[in-house]
């Protein structure tokens, strides 16, 4: 299985809004399995989408199950995922790994409801809050050709360079 390539900020592709999944076969669990190993190879990673690969397809992983003290459903494969319910809004730090030199404070909803499908095609539904709701919305705004960057609560004071990893 193989790194992927991730794009990063400032190239365009990025801003490309994904096409839903029609086919669910080995082919698109191979991909998923490449891009899961993509995400766990980066520092920190808890979420990655295929457009940060260059796939424009509506394809989303996210686990904080990595994260201490934090609720969570586990490795989630969110596949052509629809945020249905939202509530509460809650300033919070994100880091993308496709814009990996800085970190920015965004408004994000404190609660959601998320219905997708899995890997197989079966349809799946999640309540969820706190960071893993604020991870699952990242990713899906990238499925939407958004970074974190486009909702930044202040340009000029909410952007922050990231810290080095070690």
């Amino acid at each position: 299985m193989p790194l992927l390539p991730i794009l990063q900020y400032p190239d365009e592709r990025l801003k490309q809004v994904s096409q839903p999944v029609e086919h669910f076969d080995d082919e698109l669990r191979a991909f998923i399995a490449d891009l899961e190993q993509t995400m766990r190879a980066g520092p920190g990673g808890v979420g990655i989408a295929a457009p940060q690969v260059g796939r424009f397809q509506r394809i989303a992983i996210v686990d904080v199950s990595s994260k201490p003290n934090i609720e969570h459903h586990g490795r989630l494969i969110l596949i052509n995922p629809e945020i249905t319910e939202w509530d509460g809004m809650k300033i919070g730090r994100e880091g993308c790994m496709s814009v990996p030199d800085y970190t920015g404070n965004v408004i994000r909803a404190e609660k959601i409801r998320i219905t997708a499908r899995d890997e197989f095609g079966t349809s799946q539904s999640y309540d969820m809050h706190g960071y893993e709701a604020r991870a699952v919305q990242h990713e899906v705004d990238h499925l939407d050709g958004l970074l974190f960057l486009d909702r930044l609560v202040s340009r000029r004071n909410d952007l922050f360079q990231r810290k080095v990893y070690k």
